[in-house]
């Protein structure tokens, strides 16, 4: 999988949002350098996991999808017959 990349934008909220959560639910601020630091670990050690989870419920999405319309296709084929 090729690294994700973020606009400075992007990575700027996140990092902002990980300092948020450790100072608020952890009651331990962290700088920029060390919330940037966790943003890569999870993104590197973490993010594969949920990309491939994202992609694996994805096609079952799809996939029930094309189950439907091929149903209402073989009833369109049906009700021409009829």
């Amino acid at each position: 999988m090729k690294p994700i990349e973020f606009s400075k934008e992007d990575k700027a909220a996140l990092i902002a949002r990980i300092q948020h959560y450790f100072d608020s639910e952890l009651d331990q601020p962290i700088g920029l350098l060390k919330a940037e630091f966790v943003m890569d670990f999870f993104a590197k050690e973490i993010g594969a996991a949920y990309y491939k989870q994202g992609l694996e419920d994805a096609q079952a999405v799809l996939a029930k999808r094309i189950d439907d319309f091929s149903d209402d296709i073989y009833q369109l084929q049906r009700d021409a017959t009829d």
